[in-house]
């Protein structure tokens, strides 16, 4: 170790940074020359083109939503991208004015969600070349997770309940369904259990003590019944004209 290393910078000593402990800062590395390709610069060799709708949580004719293939730390995090192989600065007018109401739809879609707070928004944009924006919710009243480190903490804290994240995407999905496009998106499927028979009664029998069933000793617990299976990639497409209005017309999409 150097005998002066860097300074730590400021950030390491705010309440939201996520670390503590012995730290040092990384040597710089030299820059490059030719910065390499990004995923996805040929639109033949694009996992976004080539992904189907059903893969996302909502779908319209130019936008779709995605999520992450299973439950994380946070409430939800979504993808936002446009079908069209473009980056940010590549939109035709109508695609960054229809960005605008997507985002801002999107964004408070989540934020109807019962324990969700803020919803942070971020574009990188290093990672692949066809755009795609991040939408990942802050949990009500963790202050600690407020700020720019929401996304380390995504990967630290315990994972969400499956059942509860797959009722969100659907919240959402039909939230955003509301303006037009398609909710692909489901909740969890409910077991009803009913009786398999029914008891008549016989003749000189009163029908309601007929009707009562009989004691039967207490049942065994039952197991937790399994839960369904994760899907590959979920994604979701906003749909809508930018001129639609931003308050849906029912309460199809308000969590319970």
């Amino acid at each position: 170790m150097p005998e002066n290393p860097t300074p730590l910078p400021d950030f390491t000593r705010w309440p939201s940074f996520p670390f503590e402990g012995d730290m040092r800062v990384k040597q710089l590395a030299a820059p490059v020359e030719v910065e390499p390709a990004r995923a996805g610069e040929d639109a033949t060799d694009c996992v976004a083109c080539s992904t189907p709708d059903d893969a996302y949580i909502w779908v319209s004719e130019r936008w779709r939503v995605r999520a992450m293939d299973r439950p994380t730390g946070l409430p939800m995090v979504l993808i936002l991208e446009c079908r069209s192989h473009l980056d940010l600065g590549d939109l035709p007018n109508l695609l960054a004015a229809e960005l605008g109401v997507m985002t801002v739809r999107l964004e408070r879609a989540i934020r109807s969600l019962d324990g969700v707070a803020r919803v942070h928004v971020n574009r990188w944009g290093d990672g692949s070349a066809h755009l795609h924006l991040w939408f990942l919710a802050r949990p009500q009243g963790r202050l600690q997770l407020r700020g720019t480190f929401l996304t380390l903490w995504d990967d630290i804290l315990p994972v969400i309940p499956e059942q509860q994240w797959r009722e969100n995407l659907a919240l959402v999905a039909a939230w955003l369904a509301e303006f037009g496009g398609k909710a692909i998106a489901e909740p969890p499927h409910i077991e009803w259990e009913s009786p398999s028979t029914i008891t008549f009664a016989s003749d000189g029998e009163n029908p309601e003590e007929a009707a009562r069933p009989e004691q039967q000793p207490p049942e065994a617990p039952r197991p937790d019944a399994p839960q369904p299976d994760r899907p590959h990639d979920q994604s979701v497409t906003i749909a809508g004209e930018s001129g639609a209005a931003d308050t849906p017309h029912s309460q199809t999409a308000t969590h319970p």
